[in-house]
């Protein structure tokens, strides 16, 4: 059987939403952990740990100079967020340039983002948070129909990739969400504002 590992943070939290007694000590310790996870760059789970200890004893110490510290975790937070949605959106300009350039030369975009390595991309970029993006090329016009003067109207049937879905799904690696856990989604090289992906023509060819 698998164990979970209890970090002092989540014994801490746990104490905190549960215990019906009052420890005096309680919120001293609760805040002391906090200010160790924001020292340590995880700056999202000591918010959260002072958002609770300020709502659970506001009149504490602990928790005024929680929720003065909360100011300077939500700026920090803040713009790491920023920063990391920058190099996404980098990562995948790099992308998007490599598969314009693989077309061109090739016809069509490549079956997977791994063609694109070594010359195109040095490797495939990932999310900051080591995700991979999601990447599907389709052919866009399947099945072409193609009126032929003086004769019936034929069918004519495409096989190269000449579409693609490039997605950043978030750090939660799920549809939908908000800050880190967006997506961001690109189809055939321009953003892609509407929630969630159009469905790909089908029937799609066998490669």
């Amino acid at each position: 059987m698998k164990r979970t590992r209890i970090t002092p943070a989540l014994a801490l939290l746990a104490l905190l939403a549960g215990c019906s007694s009052e420890d005096p000590r309680l919120p001293g310790n609760l805040y002391e952990e906090a200010r160790k996870l924001n020292l340590e760059g995880r700056s999202l789970e000591a918010r959260a740990m002072m958002k609770q200890l300020a709502e659970r004893y506001p009149d504490s110490e602990a928790a005024h100079q929680a929720k003065r510290d909360l100011y300077l975790i939500e700026a920090f937070v803040s713009r790491d967020m920023a920063d990391r949605q920058r190099q996404v959106r980098g990562a995948m300009k790099r992308v998007t340039d490599a598969l314009i350039r693989f077309r061109t030369k090739k016809g069509e975009y490549p079956v997977t983002l791994q063609e694109l390595v070594p010359e195109y991309l040095d490797q495939v970029p990932e999310a900051p948070w080591g995700h991979p993006f999601l990447y599907r090329p389709y052919v866009t016009r399947p099945v072409e129909e193609i009126q032929v003067k003086r004769g019936p109207v034929r069918q004519k049937f495409n096989t190269k990739f000449d579409g693609y879905y490039l997605a950043c799904l978030g750090t939660d690696l799920l549809p939908g969400g908000e800050g880190l856990a967006s997506d961001l989604l690109i189809k055939d090289g321009a953003p892609w504002s509407e929630a969630g992906l159009p469905p790909i023509p089908q029937p799609q060819p066998v490669r």
